[in-house]
């Protein structure tokens, strides 16, 4: 889109823009002689369609100036503007009783040249600093592997890594299940266990009143 002229001024080209060559010359017409802050003025209050698409090729020219010969754009005249016509895209309509309507799709080729109002020769472009690629970071050496034989004893074990509560739940079931599989422990052989005096004598027995009376009245039926 941008093209540089290197004697008396600099410009820039759109080609195949889709918009009518009749259309756009007339908006290139009311920019051609005007300052760039005045082209820009006179296209930011324009109602026409084409407006913007000249609109990007002035500000493309600006840019070019700028950047490559190192020139203030506001101070910069629209020396030249013209419209060049594209190729015509063909369509068809369908028309009444079969026939076809021709429908042609303009394209056109919009130019706008910048100059210095003095009317002297544009400086040479600007040499630009070739890029120089950064050079990579180096990649850090990788460690040996210590064999396991030469490995020093003082290097402690590493720890092992904590269960989390949901990988100990069913140890935990396994152990409760275990627990109450287990026959339980009477008194006599906890206290036996433990080593407490009188561990495993037999308690005394309790007195059964129920029998004694009965041997009671069985002894007065024979008196």
């Amino acid at each position: 889109m941008a093209i540089v002229d290197a004697s008396r001024s600099v410009r820039a080209e759109a080609r195949y823009v889709r918009a009518a060559p009749r259309k756009a010359q007339l908006i290139v017409d009311q920019i051609r002689g005007r300052t760039v802050p005045e082209a820009r003025a006179v296209l930011a209050f324009m109602t026409r369609d084409a407006a913007r698409d000249v609109r990007k090729v002035l500000d493309s020219a600006v840019a070019n100036a700028e950047a490559n010969h190192g020139l203030v754009g506001d101070e910069l005249v629209v020396s030249a503007a013209y419209v060049g016509a594209g190729p015509t895209l063909k369509r068809w309509r369908a028309r009444a009783r079969g026939r076809v309507g021709r429908i042609r799709k303009r394209t056109c080729h919009i130019t706008v040249a910048l100059a210095l109002p003095s009317g002297e020769a544009i400086p040479e472009p600007v040499e630009r600093p070739a890029p120089v690629a950064a050079p990579l970071p180096e990649e850090p050496a990788a460690e040996e592997a210590v064999p396991a034989e030469e490995a020093s004893p003082e290097e402690e074990p590493k720890a092992k890594p904590t269960r989390t509560p949901r990988e100990q739940a069913p140890e935990a079931e396994a152990a409760d299940e275990e627990a109450k599989r287990k026959p339980k422990r009477t008194r006599a052989a906890k206290q036996k266990a433990a080593g407490e005096p009188g561990a495993g004598e037999p308690e005394a027995a309790k007195p059964r009143t129920r029998q004694r009376k009965k041997t009671t009245e069985t002894e007065g039926s024979e008196g």
